[in-house]
């Protein structure tokens, strides 16, 4: 599941980074959630898999802290950036005759700055303090199942839900792949004729 969330969602961005035809503000914030994505379940997935790996719980203080402050980051910025998209097609629909002029490329990644300040000053000060300041555990199944489902599901199924069912992004891979393989061995076509 870990493989398919990393694979799917660079798929997505290197589909949206190779096409001149996908250089819109929707695509631009799509690749940004890919990649957020991307960062959110390598700040959980890999320790999880190795404490199955090794059967083992333990964490270091120190380890605990960088990981729930990037993981409050990515999940907080994950928000803001759908938030930032529900906008932009907010835009496309209600004012499609300015659409261009209002999601111009400096707003779009001023969208996306604001929402990389939003979550480094608001999570880290105080989402990580509620975090840590909280002596109380809870060691439920269902707690556990919850967060896998938050943690690995989610992320895994956002590059088919927002992108590999859409028209332009299949386009766009199937021309990636074809550079990929005209970079390979030339082979040239001949008509013989007549």
């Amino acid at each position: 599941m870990y493989l398919i969330t990393v694979l799917g969602n660079l798929l997505i961005i290197l589909a949206i980074s190779s096409d001149s035809h996908l250089h819109t503000p929707m695509y631009f914030f799509l690749s940004n959630l890919s990649l957020v994505d991307i960062c959110f379940t390598s700040t959980i997935i890999p320790k999880m898999l190795w404490n199955i790996q090794t059967q083992s719980r333990v964490i270091t203080y120190e380890g605990c802290i960088t990981q729930m402050h990037f993981f409050l980051l990515f999940a907080g910025l994950d928000n803001f950036l759908l938030t930032v998209m529900a906008y932009d097609r907010f835009v496309a629909i209600c004012h499609p005759l300015h659409y261009m002029v209002i999601m111009n490329p400096r707003l779009c990644g001023l969208l996306v700055l604001v929402s990389w300040i939003t979550i480094v000053s608001f999570f880290y000060g105080t989402g990580v303090g509620v975090y840590l300041s909280s002596a109380v555990t809870q060691s439920s199944d269902s707690s556990a199942t919850a967060s896998v489902m938050y943690t690995v599901v989610t992320p895994m199924l956002n590059p088919f839900i927002y992108s590999l069912r859409n028209k332009d992004i299949k386009r766009a891979l199937k021309r990636f792949f074809g550079m990929v393989a005209i970079k390979g061995p030339i082979v040239l076509g001949l008509k013989k004729c007549t």
